[in-house]
């Protein structure tokens, strides 16, 4: 799909291709969404660019994603996308600025570029040239990335709470730790693509600010900075939540470990309060004519039975004296 954006006085307008199938001189953002191959062949011939293919987006080389060409600058940033559902994904969003105009090339929608799409309609000043655009780009993703992780930092205290909360007398109250692991792990995972995204967009913000190819003046380039700290702070608070899930996921493991050991401390206790009874009970089994108080009808039941009841009461004071119950 492409979609061209002009700039009219109440804001950015995206219109349709004419009959000629011409960019616009006055276009100011191009953006291609899973584009064909003639919409990029439309877009290279009419800006004289190179649009990068998928599989060039996937590149992880600094010097792939972030180059210049023909006094064009080449910005690939890896932006996570789809995080309202249980698989979040990471993709690959391609924006080149050339001869005063943007083209972004992505192949997924993301809720930013519609968010940014709908303001610009409205509100010319985010919109008076390419940087502008460009800002308001990163901008609305970065705000993305902050509505997640604060999602997931309030997501994060609900588990703890789950995992640490007791009653009034003491004791830990009843929770479901396997389920409390899949939403670490759920919230590991989003935070990870988030923290991804950052260490991205803060990169493409450095090459950006660093380009002689790109003549900002002081207004623009303040707003830069601005969004290059608010990128650094995001990344110290996605360090903070990464190191809150392992220390989340430790303390859940432990506590598993723990009532394991108390389901064995249950059996291990049980089979030591049965074992006198089962000697005394292998003894009187046997067919010997010795043992005491075996003549009678009940006599010998009785006190085999009594014998059994009192080896299971030693063991249990005993244990309750040391202390292991």
């Amino acid at each position: 799909m492409l979609n061209i954006y002009v700039p009219k006085p109440r804001g950015l307008v995206r219109i349709e291709l004419d009959e000629q199938r011409q960019i616009p001189a006055e276009a100011l953002w191009i953006d291609l969404l899973e584009p064909t191959v003639e919409e990029e062949k439309l877009v290279e011939s009419a800006l004289r660019v190179d649009v990068p293919t998928r599989e060039e987006m996937k590149e992880i080389e600094t010097s792939n994603r972030l180059y210049e060409d023909h006094g064009a600058l080449y910005m690939t940033a890896t932006v996570a996308a789809q995080l309202d559902t249980d698989r979040p994904v990471s993709t690959a969003i391609t924006f080149i600025l050339c001869g005063g105009r943007l083209v972004t090339n992505r192949y997924i929608s993301t809720k930013p570029f519609q968010h940014f799409a709908t303001y610009a309609e409205t509100h010319p000043a985010t919109c008076q040239n390419a940087l502008s655009i460009l800002a308001g780009l990163i901008e609305a993703l970065t705000e993305r990335i902050a509505d997640i992780l604060e999602r997931v930092g309030g997501d994060l205290d609900n588990v703890s709470g789950n995992i640490f909360a007791r009653h009034g007398n003491g004791t830990p109250t009843s929770r479901d730790l396997r389920s409390m692991i899949e939403r670490i792990g759920f919230n590991g995972e989003l935070n990870s693509k988030a923290r991804e995204s950052l260490v991205s967009l803060g990169r493409l913000l450095m090459f950006a600010q660093q380009s002689g190819n790109i003549e900002m003046h002081g207004e623009q380039r303040d707003r830069f900075r601005s969004i290059s700290r608010d990128v650094v702070s995001l990344s110290d608070h996605a360090s903070f939540l990464g190191s809150k899930v392992s220390f989340l996921l430790e303390a859940t493991l432990g506590l598993i470990n723990v009532e394991q050991s108390n389901i064995i401390k249950i059996f291990s206790v049980a089979a030591v309060l049965f074992l006198p009874p089962t000697l005394i009970a292998s003894i009187y089994g046997m067919n010997f004519h010795l043992l005491p108080n075996l003549p009678g009808h009940y006599s010998n039941f009785l006190f085999s039975i009594a014998l059994m009841i009192g080896s299971m009461g030693i063991t249990y004071a005993l244990f309750k004296r040391k202390g292991w119950l």
